[in-house]
C-alpha cells in the first residue's frame, strides 16, 4: 500500500472443518484468505491487504485464539476503528468470529513476538457419552485409554531437542523445538481425554504425531520404552501416526 499505514492486531477464532488451514493458498478455502478479502473490502483499496498468523494451523484444524496482523490504510482506520470488529464478522464466513481488533502496540509482530502457543487435543474413548454437538472437534477413539501412563509417557518429550521424528521437515527449516509443557489428563466431561502442549514453536504435524504416539501408548500397543527410544531418531518415524486434524485446537498465544 502506497499510502501511509498503521499496524492492527486481530484476534480471532474458527472453525477449521472446512478450511484448508490457515494459510492462503490459490483456489482454497483458507482462513487468511477469507480475512484478508474481508479487510481489502474495509480498506477500500484494490492492493492486496496481507496478514501475518501467529501460527499457521493445518487443514482442519481450529482455533480458538489464533492472532494477526496487518498494515491497514490510516485513513480507513479511522473511519472505522469503532465498528471494525462487527464489519469484519459480518464479511467473513459464520465459522470465522472476529473477537477483537486493535491498533498493535510499537514492534508488534503476531508471529515473531509470540513468546508462546498453547495447543489442545480432544480426544472421547467412550463415544457413549459423548455430545454430539462436539463430535466436530473430538477424535472418537474405539479402546479405553490408560491415560496416567499417557501423561507420564508425555513427560519424556518436555525440553530442547530434535523433534524430527515428530515432524514433516520443510526446506532449511529445523526441527529442533522446546516443549516447555506436556500433559494429559481427564476432563470433568465424562469420556473426554484432553492432551495439552505449550512450546514458544511447533514444527508441521508435531502435536499431532506427538497425540498419536501417546494414543499408542495408551491403548497398550507400545509402551514408555518405545517412545523414549524414538526420541534418539533423527528422522520422522513411520512408527507415529498422525492423529486426525479435527480434534486439534489452538487454545491461546502468548506475548
Amino acid at each position: 500500500m502506497s499510502e501511509e499505514t498503521i499496524r492492527l492486531r486481530i484476534d480471532l477464532a474458527y472453525d477449521g472443518t472446512d478450511f484448508a488451514g490457515w494459510a492462503r493458498q490459490p483456489d482454497q478455502l483458507t482462513v487468511q484468505g477469507e480475512l484478508e478479502k474481508s479487510l481489502a473490502v474495509l480498506a477500500g483499496s484494490a492492493d492486496a491487504v496481507l496478514t501475518v498468523g501467529a501460527g499457521r494451523t493445518d487443514a482442519g484444524v481450529h482455533a480458538r485464539a489464533q492472532v494477526a496482523h496487518v498494515d491497514f490504510p490510516a485513513s480507513a482506520w479511522q473511519q472505522i476503528s469503532s465498528t471494525a470488529v462487527e464489519k469484519l464478522n459480518a464479511l467473513t464466513p459464520s465459522s470465522i468470529t472476529i473477537k477483537d481488533v486493535s491498533a498493535a502496540t510499537s514492534g508488534f509482530d503476531a508471529r515473531f513476538s509470540a513468546k508462546w502457543r498453547r495447543y489442545r487435543y480432544y480426544m472421547c474413548d467412550d463415544e457413549a457419552t459423548l455430545d454430539p454437538l462436539v463430535r466436530g472437534w473430538v477424535l472418537v477413539w474405539p479402546k479405553r485409554l490408560d491415560v496416567a501412563k499417557m501423561h507420564e509417557t508425555a513427560q519424556l518429550i518436555i525440553g530442547e531437542r530434535d523433534m524430527a521424528v515428530f515432524c514433516k521437515k520443510r526446506p532449511e527449516s529445523s526441527t529442533v523445538r522446546d516443549l516447555r509443557h506436556a500433559a494429559v489428563s481427564r476432563s470433568l466431561v465424562e469420556g473426554l481425554v484432553v492432551a495439552e502442549f505449550v512450546a514458544q514453536s511447533f514444527c508441521h504435524s508435531m502435536v499431532r504425531s506427538m497425540v498419536g504416539a501417546l494414543l499408542a501408548v495408551g491403548d497398550g500397543r507400545h509402551d514408555s520404552e518405545w517412545l523414549r527410544q524414538l526420541l534418539s531418531e533423527k528422522e520422522r518415524s513411520s512408527a507415529v501416526q498422525v492423529a486426525p486434524a479435527h480434534g486439534l485446537v489452538l487454545e491461546e498465544v502468548g506475548y
